[in-house]
């Protein structure tokens, strides 16, 4: 964040200690909504049907129904949000062979992934995070970009136990520098999910990430795939993640998951 707005956070700060109870919370209130089926089905357009399933090992093209729950949290200014229950996933197929996927979390907070077929497997290209925080009637956005390198999200061949090495670098538009994001990535096992009933091979990943640089913090979670073409069946995480700023350090923190409700998108 330019230190031209983290100033204007500190005067917000400086001006809720003498707001009141009242007004701190018409300030700081959770304003995040689930999004729906229909708003992601929208936003993908007329391509949202599912008639470039199953291609190369991708999955269908669609809007595709998730649930859970989470929470994102900042500590400066102390900031909270939830996520779900309803989360939409969006496939979306891409002309290179490649894909990508889109879990809304909220209104507030969306999180994408580039997928590609390699010689090695499904392997994670780029990330994009973006979130919104509303601070009276102030929003304030951040979006993060990574791009990874040999990072594996399906690797083949496979063992329980297996290890491979997480690299990534990104920026995020409202912090200096660069951030680097780096770890281990281990696969438990495969195992069997019912997912609306229905039995799918999945592949259990561990996944544990240092970020280093202009933002600190670990990312650790667990994520189960789709065997047979790299849909995502659940996710697992907690992130804490630390910004200096010039009215002290800002930690976010996040906790969450979400399940695949069904195996067919949305129509």
């Amino acid at each position: 964040m330019t230190r031209r707005r983290w100033i204007a956070l500190g005067a917000v700060v400086v001006v809720l200690g003498v707001v009141g109870a009242g007004g701190w919370w018409w300030l700081s209130r959770d304003r995040a909504r689930e999004v729906t089926i229909e708003e992601a089905q929208k936003r993908l357009g007329s391509t949202t049907t599912a008639a470039a399933g199953g291609l190369e090992g991708r999955p269908a093209q669609g809007v595709y129904e998730y649930r859970g729950d989470g929470k994102d949290s900042l500590s400066l200014p102390p900031l909270s949000q939830s996520q779900g229950p309803g989360l939409p996933g969006t496939v979306e197929l891409l002309d290179d062979g490649c894909w990508t996927f889109r879990i809304d979390y909220s209104s507030n907070h969306w999180q994408d992934w580039k997928y590609c077929r390699r010689s090695t497997g499904l392997m994670e290209i780029t990330s994009h995070t973006w979130q919104r925080w509303l601070i009276g009637p102030t929003a304030l956005t951040a979006l993060a970009t990574f791009e990874c390198e040999d990072t594996p999200a399906l690797p083949e061949p496979r063992r329980p136990g297996q290890v491979w090495r997480a690299r990534c670098s990104g920026t995020n538009d409202r912090v200096s520098g660069t951030v680097g994001n780096s770890g281990p990535y281990r696969f438990v096992g495969m195992e069997v999910m019912r997912i609306g009933g229905e039995a799918v091979d999945a592949a259990h990943f561990r996944r544990e990430r240092t970020l280093t640089g202009a933002q600190k913090g670990t990312e650790k979670g667990d994520v189960w795939f789709a065997a047979s073409n790299g849909l995502p069946l659940r996710n697992e995480r907690r992130i804490e993640l630390r910004t200096d700023t010039p009215v002290g350090a800002s930690v976010y923190k996040e906790s969450g998951h979400f399940e695949l409700v069904s195996l067919r998108p949305t129509r």
